[in-house]
């Protein structure tokens, strides 16, 4: 049985008329925000108990939410080359919302990958373009009755615990709150959000620039008995997103085996700074707030080396280089390394959506019963990353998606993954 997904026009859903919009106001670009190409980021938020009418739910829903989150109904306005970002506009235009509906249950979703990348709304091209929309939703019926609600955005515009904030407040409204719990802030003028170096935001941003490559899609799953090793291993130094992501570096490594064991291999991984200041900045703020962190290291060292000291290493870089990036922005002396050089194939990103708050989602019934990127078996991406995705129902362990290896080498980190129990 073929499987259809019919979808409604898009329509722009702005505040309610009664509430008043709120126009003519500009939101200046941090410098963290500016670190961050126009590039889309996709969610998908699986809801397997159902609620009445969830597509008019959610549209109300996102119109009130737009009465405390204006700037997400503006547009991105850019110099006359498109390359240099200025502002956000806060013209009250909206954010593109479809509804639509599903030929077949929730559970021939995870069967049916080219299905999963129908639940999401895409840009027409690989950035945003300025004048676009900053936000695109869709919310899929299924006829099990569940449902889900597919989420693409302007990174600019936020970064991923800033979209759960967003979204929670949508569950908020939806369950009849009169208003969101936290009051939400894009703006910081108080000095709590400091200003990075401009070679850092270059450097950065050019990490984004990059050609985009067809790579493999492979979900996994991490068993908490290997994670409870590696921590075990580390004498408690580590993380659950410590051993996930020196395991992924270790087998991605080892599957696209390069010649030359000294060959840079790094790893990025993105850190919330929120901690490391204070302010509107940490509680409400839903503006970007986070800078990818490398870790390098040779190729043969991440091949060959123990999985303790690769969890080391990224210890090392979390302590050296996020307080030292902040000591030099604000004037302090401190130093951090030479920004390193763009994305290449060797490059791994690893990021987390857990601990976001994406999973604390309640549109009526209850949290999502997945929260995942909406992939399919192939993507074209410029950069080569692993996802750690909230807790799944039914899954014994951290459930990952990763696109870090081209179709060619997607047979060989299979099989290093399952030598140690991922699969």
């Amino acid at each position: 049985m073929s499987i259809v997904v019919t979808k409604s026009s898009s329509v722009a859903v702005t505040s309610p008329p009664e509430l008043g919009t709120l126009t003519g106001s500009i939101i200046n670009l941090s410098s963290f925000d500016k670190c961050f190409a126009p590039v889309p980021v996709h969610l998908l938020l699986v809801f397997d108990q159902p609620i009445n009418d969830p597509v008019q739910t959610v549209k109300k829903a996102v119109s009130m939410a737009l009465v405390h989150y204006h700037p997400m109904a503006g547009r991105l306005v850019a110099g006359a080359d498109d390359r240099e970002l200025i502002h956000i506009a806060c013209t009250g235009e909206g954010v593109s919302f479809v509804g639509a509906s599903a030929s077949c249950t929730l559970d021939q979703v995870s069967t049916s990958p080219l299905l999963v990348r129908d639940l999401t709304l895409r840009y027409p091209a690989d950035y945003c373009r300025p004048g676009e929309p900053l936000l695109l939703m869709q919310v899929t019926e299924f006829a099990c009755g569940g449902f889900t609600v597919g989420v693409t955005w302007n990174h600019v515009v936020a970064d991923g615990a800033g979209m759960a904030q967003f979204l929670q407040a949508v569950g908020e409204l939806a369950r009849g709150m009169p208003a969101p719990s936290v009051v939400p802030v894009r703006s910081v003028v108080d000095g709590s959000l400091p200003s990075l170096p401009s070679e850092v935001v270059a450097a950065m941003r050019s990490q984004m620039s990059v050609g985009m490559e067809e790579m493999a899609i492979l979900e996994v799953t991490v068993p908490w008995s290997l994670i409870s090793r590696v921590k075990r291993e580390c004498r408690g130094e580590c993380t659950t997103f410590d051993a996930v992501a020196a395991l992924f570096w270790q087998c991605r490594t080892r599957a696209i085996a390069t010649s030359d064991p000294d060959t840079p291999a790094p790893l990025f991984f993105p850190s919330s700074m929120r901690w490391l200041i204070g302010g509107a900045a940490k509680h409400g703020y839903y503006g970007n707030c986070v800078m990818r962190q490398p870790v390098q290291a040779k190729s043969g060292t991440v091949a060959s080396g123990d999985v303790k000291d690769l969890v080391k290493l990224i210890r090392l870089a979390k302590r050296k280089n996020i307080p030292g990036m902040l000591t030099i922005t604000n004037g302090g002396g401190g130093g951090t390394e030479t920004p390193p050089p763009r994305c290449k194939y060797n490059t791994l990103v690893v990021t987390s959506l857990r601990n976001l708050g994406l999973d604390a989602v309640d549109l009526g019934r209850g949290s999502p019963a997945r929260v995942m990127p909406p992939l399919c078996k192939a993507e074209r991406t410029a950069s080569n990353f692993c996802v750690l995705c909230p807790p799944c129902k039914g899954k014994d362990g951290v459930n990952v998606v990763s696109i870090c290896v081209k179709p060619e080498h997607a047979d060989a980190f299979a099989k290093e993954l399952a030598a140690l129990g991922i699969c």
